[in-house]
């Protein structure tokens, strides 16, 4: 398992984040598929504008126990 970067995760999440491929690099295969799939509704790439900006204000620590929980 790779280290996952909370601002590479957050820039992937606010510009591509309607294709799902912050899901993908935070290792959610699933999520990032549903993201992938309902991409033409418009609805994932707002989701992952938000996400990208809660990981931006999210701590180091909160997001490194959640993403990198055996990195750590």
């Amino acid at each position: 398992m790779s280290r996952k970067d909370k601002l590479a995760a957050a820039l992937l999440a606010i510009f591509l984040g309607g294709l799902g491929i912050h899901k993908f690099y935070l290792g959610m295969k699933w999520w990032g598929l549903f993201y992938l799939l309902f991409c033409w509704t418009g609805i994932p790439a707002i989701v992952g504008f938000i996400e990208g900006i809660f990981y931006l204000f999210q701590s180091e620590e909160k997001f490194n126990q959640k993403y990198n929980p055996g990195l750590i």
